[in-house]
């Protein structure tokens, strides 16, 4: 299988470039493969902190829905890939750094609602179609990222919100310009990787001991959902519509 990423260790940066054309969304086996490869990173020993980045016009689009709408018994394994991905980041040993650039969606918001530090190109967009595309999923680390009422507002409309905005409301670190985006980036990590290796795994361990809730169970809560909303008629269609480019014939 050819990897839907390529990956660099230097200087005790391990830096991960999504690169699935067109638009980055993961297949079932992609999942898997990044979830490993961010769990492997956090076990090298050259590696103190990792930046998880994308070529092409997007960060990551989530789920390849043309998969799943030719093998719509795929979704418990998707589930699970998308979880072990999230969790990678979220529980990684390692610091995990995330730029992200155009759009956010899906397992997109995962990775960078996983996260602990984002950056944003001024290009980027943050959204959860789940909704319009008949799964669940994505709320819990929306969360993690934006007030809870603006999560639901995203979640029932699936309207985006801009970088700028995100920002604001303090989910970003650092908003700049797409060519200036990796350098930010890898700016960031060099502070890090510069800092006792040792310390840093503390502090990593600490802070998510003291989050408010476990992000993993409250994730897994939702897949819960998901498995229900694809097993409906509205399901299947919103994912032929998609996938058809045509309006969605509901009930």
């Amino acid at each position: 299988m050819t990897l839907p990423f390529k990956t660099t260790i230097a200087n005790g940066i391990a830096e991960l470039v999504i690169n699935a054309p067109p638009v980055n969304a993961l297949n079932d086996a992609g999942w898997h493969a990044l979830a490993d490869e961010i769990a492997r990173l956090g076990r090298e020993p050259s590696a103190r902190v990792i930046v998880l980045r994308a070529e092409g016009r997007g960060f990551c689009a989530g789920v390849d829905i043309k998969e799943l709408n030719l093998h719509p018994e795929k979704i418990v394994s998707v589930n699970a890939g998308n979880y072990r991905s999230f969790e990678a980041v979220h529980r990684n040993p390692l610091p995990v750094i995330v730029a992200v650039h155009g759009f956010v969606l899906g397992g997109g918001i995962g990775l960078a609602g996983a996260a602990d530090i984002v950056v944003a190109a001024d290009s980027a967009t943050f959204g959860v179609p789940e909704v319009d595309r008949g799964a669940m999923g994505g709320g819990a680390h929306l969360q993690r990222l934006f007030p809870v009422q603006k999560v639901r507002m995203m979640y029932f409309t699936g309207d985006p919100i801009t970088a700028a905005e995100a920002h604001r409301l303090g989910a970003v670190e650092r908003v700049v310009a797409a060519d200036q985006l990796r350098a930010t980036a890898l700016e960031i990590a060099a502070k890090i990787a510069a800092k006792s290796t040792a310390m840093i795994r503390l502090a990593k361990e600490s802070l998510n001991g003291i989050e408010d809730g476990n992000l993993e169970d409250k994730y897994r809560w939702e897949q819960g959902f998901t498995l229900q909303a694809y097993m409906s008629k509205d399901s299947a269609e919103t994912r032929a519509a998609f996938v058809e480019k045509r309006d969605a014939q509901l009930n």
